[in-house]
């Protein structure tokens, strides 16, 4: 069997403020094309179909023609919901549309039903785990701890109690919106730790032959059976060496892999150019970058007037400027920012405990107790954003009656 892998399309995000929905269009024209050209048998989106809960009008019209072009094709496609994608709302109407072969994973109580397909050497079962926010989930799956190694194995273990229960050879496929341990980040992916545990290992989903995953933002292989695609688009300029694709993949009779990236359409290339300012107006080395989108670091001891004007005379898709001058760190001017670079909240929590004790850091206890405040605001704060945007989508629509 020939599936494409693909995730985190996240309709309606634009990049430093220009809009990507005709650059999301042509990847979704690619991937049509794709399937018809490579005779792909099913297309599964590892989740973040949108950007946000509530998204715009015109990403829920794209969303809408996709899924009617792969109808269309007879191509069964099975997607689940990522931590960008309200649940609920990517799920209405699951059950119909079903029925066109587009096959919306939404809801956690599912995980051990799989969507079957079937080929010339029997079934192939595809189960689709939404993402589990611990703290949402884990009254679902009983879990001791709130945590996502804890739900995605409570998660994985309906699975294989689901497979072992089905007829000896039946090949299994696993969707899942997760951070897994070897995998890399970007700066465009939201945050999803939990108890201080940045990721879950890939040990969690042995026992089936494939699994597409999504979240990460850059296309991974962290064994050949664990796989990111990745996103279509560059969606930070931290992605500026990524090679955006999909994985098309073959699944051979006795669930061996054989997976082709197929590359996707870039609307712009990207360029992090960095010195200082007058060396970046004259640098001849940096003329490839001269139609790119841009993001320069200026390095200049004292911020340029007019430094934006200035560097898209040049460069006219400039979309950031970043001020960073050559000090030395004991140099009082340093940046702030530059010294939290690279530190997680729960680090400058600890580091603030231990300069106001006169270097004395919290203890394991302590620790404790900032990761929970941490995850509780975390957590508080994506149900009240869903609930500030259902709100005013509501209102919105009050007002136009």
């Amino acid at each position: 069997m020939r599936f494409l892998h693909t995730s985190d399309w996240h309709l309606g995000r634009s990049f430093h403020r220009v809009a990507l929905l005709d650059a999301q269009a042509a990847f979704l024209d690619h991937l049509v094309a794709t399937v018809r050209e490579r005779d792909v048998d099913a297309v599964l989106v590892a989740g973040d179909v949108y950007d946000r809960a509530v998204p715009p009008l015109a990403a829920v019209e794209l969303f809408d023609r996709a899924i009617h072009r792969l109808a269309e094709e007879g191509v069964p496609t099975v997607m689940i919901s990522g931590n960008h994608d309200s649940a609920r709302r990517l799920g209405v109407g699951a059950g119909l549309i079903e029925r066109a072969g587009i096959h919306l994973r939404t809801d956690p109580a599912g995980c051990g039903t799989p969507v079957l397909l079937s080929d010339a050497h029997g079934e192939v079962a595809f189960y689709g785990l939404p993402y589990l926010e611990p703290a949402l989930v884990r009254d679902e799956f009983k879990t001791d701890k709130a945590g996502h190694e804890q739900v995605l194995g409570a998660a994985m273990e309906r699975v294989r109690a689901d497979l072992a229960a089905r007829a000896r050879g039946t090949r299994s496929v696993v969707l899942a919106h997760a951070f897994v341990a070897g995998g890399e980040p970007s700066d465009s992916e939201r945050d999803i730790t939990v108890g201080g545990v940045a990721a879950v290992p890939a040990g969690v989903f042995d026992g089936v032959d494939y699994v597409a995953l999504g979240h990460l933002h850059g296309s991974q292989t962290l064994t050949d059976r664990v796989r990111y695609s990745g996103s279509p688009l560059a969606y930070s300029f931290s992605e500026t060496t990524h090679r955006k694709s999909m994985w098309l993949v073959d699944l051979a009779a006795d669930g061996a892999v054989a997976a082709e990236r197929i590359d996707c359409p870039v609307p712009r290339p990207l360029a992090r150019i960095r010195g200082r300012l007058d060396d970046l107006l004259e640098d001849p080395a940096l003329e490839p970058h001269e139609d790119a989108w841009v993001e320069a670091t200026l390095t200049d001891p004292f911020r340029p007037d007019d430094a934006m004007a200035r560097v898209a005379v040049r460069f006219p898709h400039a979309l950031s400027l970043v001020f960073e001058p050559d000090r030395a760190p004991e140099d009082p001017l340093a940046s702030y920012a530059r010294r939290l670079q690279g530190r997680t909240d729960q680090q400058i929590a600890e580091d603030f405990v231990a300069h106001v004790r006169g270097g004395s850091g919290p203890d394991e206890r302590e620790r404790t107790v900032l990761r929970g405040a941490f995850d509780d605001v975390r957590v508080e704060s994506a149900l009240t954003q869903d609930h500030a945007r259902e709100g005013a989508a509501a209102a919105a629509r009050e007002g136009a009656r």
